[in-house]
């Protein structure tokens, strides 16, 4: 569609995008007349901004209004004719200082204080998401905490550490954590989580372990602990009570829980996973040209973020009304996640 536009309609959408941006109203002629370098009169820029609604780019909210942008206008001009600004200084100065601050934490702990900290940046939703864990397990640690409760640390390949505590029978002593660790460790050499958790049952199942019935009931309780938690993976999402500051109706709001429903589905995350994937990169889907969340009402900008292999693991983004400042939150989406990606070498 953008080959149907003139020199003259591509500037006229993109002032009343601007505008449209800047102010969140519709934007008559006269507006656009007013604009710097802006040499066509208001009649002449009536009947350009009349085509562009014949093209399904512009709309009137209301008889003898001014226009606003479709979601298929807004999508044409964040495609084709967005100017994107450098990252400016401060934002540069505050991500770094935030990666610097969650660097050497636990991978969840991580995801969750970026999504916290991309909602602030952006006065948007943050989005963080990383699927199960692939990568193979390079160590597995049991740190008695106090009787009945432990810690199990794991250490991956790509250096990733996750905590969790997990319950252990009260008589359990620091010696028999270790007898655990040890013979766990002597067993999940390049083997995923899930493949260490299948081949230690296994080896229980067959009385291979040849524990004492002690350290027998810590590796029970141990990869009881991780198969609870191996499956669904990490996923954050905070300031939502952003995306409800222009809430008028109840309709809005309906979709906006529908919104955060589909969110919430595995299924769905798996889904924005492998479109982010396929992308070159950064991934943006706007209001009802967004097959994933149709009618959401809202703008998802999402980024990939990779491991020292160059593989993808996981999601970033922000989600937001569709009258988003896009020029600025696409780069400091995509900075983020570079950051975020040498943290997890």
């Amino acid at each position: 569609m953008m080959s149907e536009l003139n020199e003259r309609t591509r500037q006229i959408l993109k002032l009343v995008i601007d505008a449209y941006v800047e102010t969140g109203e519709p934007v008559g002629s006269r507006i656009v007349s007013q604009k710097p370098g802006m040499k066509l009169s208001p009649a002449t820029i009536r009947h350009a901004m009349v085509e562009l609604e014949e093209l399904g780019l512009l709309y009137s909210p209301h008889i003898s209004a001014g226009r606003l942008p479709t979601d298929t206008g807004l999508t044409m001009f964040v495609d084709g004719m967005l100017e994107i600004n450098d990252l400016s200084a401060d934002d540069r100065r505050k991500i770094e200082q935030e990666i610097h601050e969650v660097k050497g934490k636990p991978i969840s702990d991580i995801l969750e204080q970026t999504s916290s900290f991309l909602s602030g940046l952006s006065s948007c939703a943050g989005l963080v998401f990383a699927p199960k864990m692939e990568a193979p397990i390079r160590q597995i640690e049991f740190i008695l905490l106090a009787p009945g409760r432990a810690l199990a640390v794991l250490v991956t390949s790509t250096s990733i550490v996750e905590n969790r505590v997990m319950e252990v029978p009260s008589e359990v002593t620091a010696t028999a954590l270790q007898r655990a660790s040890n013979y766990l460790n002597s067993r999940i050499a390049d083997k995923t989580l899930q493949e260490a958790i299948e081949h230690i049952r296994t080896d229980l199942q067959d009385h291979k372990a040849q524990l004492d019935a002690l350290t027998e009931k810590v590796v029970k309780s141990g990869i009881a602990s991780l198969a609870s938690k191996e499956s669904g993976g990490h996923f954050f999402i905070r300031g939502q009570a952003n995306l409800l500051d222009d809430i008028t109706a109840l309709e809005d709001l309906e979709r906006i829980q529908s919104l955060f429903d589909a969110l919430e589905a595995k299924e769905t995350m798996l889904k924005l996973l492998q479109a982010t994937s396929l992308a070159d990169g950064m991934k943006i889907f706007i209001g009802s040209e967004n097959k994933l969340f149709d009618h959401s009402g809202c703008t998802l900008i999402v980024s990939p973020y990779k491991n020292q292999e160059a593989s993808i693991v996981g999601v970033i983004g922000v989600i937001g009304p569709t009258r988003l400042n896009y020029g600025r939150i696409i780069p400091v989406v995509n900075y983020t996640s570079q950051m975020i990606g040498k943290i997890m070498e």
